[in-house]
């Protein structure tokens, strides 16, 4: 049987070529970061807010942007707030539950939490909070991303993300 020779088009041969030389733009970028900024590229983590903090029994409200979310809010950004069972445990929990993320506590008091979350290879930061509400009897949460307009629903994927191994965590006491 004569052997079937297959030629690609001139535009096809553009697209890989082009497609190929992104991919490789894009490991040396990956790799300088590596090599000249070390873990994390600083110039993506932005500043800290200086807006942080329980005030009044309240945590900071959502920017008019997208990439927060807030269990006090009553808009776009609302989330539920986290549940607990034990008061004296919940604080523990969390901590627990958050070092298992790329994570820095950079607060932490017997009803708050406050940790920078910081996004893998590009190092962008988000600042999340955590206020043991023992009135309430909830765990209030605020997540924001410090730099950019949209998250993707990185920060409200997050706190379900924690909700869930909290929830784990309640059901399957060690």
């Amino acid at each position: 049987m004569p052997a079937i020779e297959v030629k690609s088009s001139p535009i096809f041969q553009r697209i890989l070529i082009v497609f190929i030389s992104l991919l490789i733009a894009t490991a040396l970028l990956i790799s300088a970061k590596v090599s000249f900024f070390g873990s994390s590229m600083t110039f993506l983590a932005g500043n800290p807010p200086n807006n942080l903090g329980i005030h009044s029994g309240q945590l900071a409200p959502c920017p008019n942007t997208p990439n927060c979310v807030n269990s006090q809010s009553q808009d776009i950004h609302k989330i539920e707030p986290l549940t607990y069972t034990s008061s004296e445990k919940a604080i523990t929990d969390l901590k627990t539950i958050i070092q298992s993320f790329k994570t820095k506590i950079i607060t932490e008091t017997k009803n708050y939490l406050y940790v920078e979350f910081t996004i893998p290879i590009v190092g962008f930061v988000d600042d999340v909070e955590f206020y043991l509400d023992e009135d309430a009897e909830v765990i209030h949460v605020r997540s924001a991303s410090r730099l950019g307009e949209s998250d993707l629903g990185v920060n409200r994927k997050r706190i379900e993300t924690i909700r869930a191994r909290l929830n784990n965590l309640k059901s399957n006491p060690a």
